[in-house]
Formats: C-alpha cells, sequence, structure tokens
C-alpha cells in the first residue's frame, strides 16, 4: 500500500515542497517541507540545526528558488566555507544573487529592547519587500536577550502572515534560551517542527532529527533521522537501529 505523502495532501501532482536536497531525510519529512509555511528548527548547542538548515538552503536555491538569510551564527565567509565543507558549495548562487546573507551580529554592539522591537518590526518589513521565496533565520536566539515573549511572539505571528502571502519560512532556536510556556506557543505557531538532538552511537555521538510535527502530514510525527557531518563530505545518514536517544 502507498503512504501518502504530503505532497498529495496539500496538493496532488503539483506538489507544493521544499526538498532538503537529501532524499533520505526528505522521506522522514514526507518529501520535504510544505512550502508557504512556517517552520521551526531546535534544540541545544551543537546538534545539527545549523546543519540542517544549511541543507534546506541548498535543496531551495537548487529547485531555483531565491533564498534570504538573516543570521547571528555566521559572517558571510564562515557560512559558504561551511556550505563547501559539507560539499554544498553555493558560491555561485551567492554570486548571482539568489542567495543573499543579512548578517546579525555586530561584535560589540549591544542592542536595547527598543531597538530589538524595532529590528524585529524591521526584519518583518524586509521579508515583506524582497522578492525571495524562502527566507531563514538562523537563529532567533540572539533576539531573546533583547526582545520580551511578546515581542517574539508578534515577530512570529507576523511571520505567519507573510506565509500566507506566499513566504516560506525556516525560524531556528535554542531550546535553553526560552522559557517553557513560550517554546510551548512558538511551537503551536509553526507548521513544521524538528527537534534537534545528540545521541550515542557505540562510543560517538552522532546528531538525530525528529520530526515533531508537520501540516498536511499524517505519519511523519515521531519520525527520526540520524546522521554525522563529515568534512569535505557533508551529512552521512546513520542507521536509526544503531542510535540510542
Amino acid at each position: 500500500m502507498m503512504g501518502s505523502g504530503i505532497g498529495d495532501l496539500i496538493g496532488g501532482s503539483d506538489k507544493k515542497i521544499l526538498s532538503t536536497g537529501n532524499p533520505e531525510i526528505d522521506k522522514k519529512l514526507a518529501d520535504g517541507l510544505p512550502l508557504e509555511s512556517l517552520s521551526l528548527i531546535e534544540g541545544e548547542n551543537d546538534t545539527g540545526k545549523s546543519v540542517m538548515t544549511q541543507q534546506i538552503i541548498w535543496g531551495a536555491v537548487k529547485a531555483g528558488l531565491n533564498v534570504d538569510l538573516y543570521t547571528s551564527e555566521n559572517t558571510t565567509k564562515s557560512f559558504l566555507n561551511q556550505m563547501e565543507s559539507m560539499s554544498l558549495d553555493i558560491s555561485d548562487y551567492f554570486a548571482w544573487g539568489y542567495l543573499r546573507l543579512f548578517p546579525m551580529h555586530i561584535t560589540g554592539f549591544e542592542w536595547t529592547k527598543e531597538e530589538m522591537h524595532g529590528i524585529l518590526q524591521r526584519i518583518i518589513n524586509h521579508i515583506k519587500q524582497s522578492e525571495s521565496q524562502v527566507v531563514v533565520i538562523d537563529s532567533l536566539t540572539l533576539l531573546t536577550g533583547y526582545a520580551t515573549q511578546d515581542d517574539i511572539l508578534t515577530f512570529l505571528t507576523n511571520c505567519k502572515n507573510l506565509v500566507d502571502h506566499g513566504k516560506t519560512i525556516l525560524v531556528t532556536l535554542h531550546t535553553y534560551a526560552f522559557e517553557e510556556d513560550t517554546l510551548v506557543r512558538i511551537r503551536s505557531i509553526c507548521d513544521a517542527h524538528l527537534m534537534m538532538k545528540k545521541a550515542l552511537v557505540g562510543d560517538k555521538y552522532v546528531m538525530v532529527m525528529e520530526v515533531v510535527k508537520v501540516r498536511g502530514a499524517t505519519k511523519t510525527t515521531g519520525n527520526l533521522v540520524s546522521f554525522e557531518v563529515h568534512p569535505g563530505y557533508g551529512m552521512k545518514i546513520i542507521p536509526i537501529s544503531m542510535a540510542r536517544v
């Protein structure tokens, strides 16, 4: 019996799906993330959030979509170097303007709450005016030190409105940086939720992605995929039976 993928549920043969460019990961997501959705990638430090984000950006540009990346995790140079080390050489797409980077972190600069409130609104306005179909914010964690819970939730609600007008938005966050109540509300706003964690395989740690929810897909919840990242090769999927989460 054939399982119905997310594409069948939200558009038949005209699949509105954002592939990660990695078939193994797509399979766990019922073909990929839904386009025109708000997705959340959550986890602690060094659990593979940026790796997964980079894989999704690769899938987007390979599918002919333009991407805007707002990042507090990388400089432009370090991002391009990381992508290349994962065998996802994105430099041509960057050079031609299909991928645009907006670093959010300025060393030695402290934002006040008032300025942060303005910056969140400016990001929303910027996304609204951009012609890019896919927007990645890596990560929301930087903003928590300066923004109230209400500011963050308002920002995500504004993102949701942009999704209704055709944007595909992906945000990452560090679980430790948010109160449980705020996390519950953030997760409920998002259409897709991926949880990143680490697991022990033998004597070494691997990264594990749990698909907590994907809008429109009934059979993906609880799906796990485990992987390692090898310099010069990229993501290598590890059989989940070997991983103890």
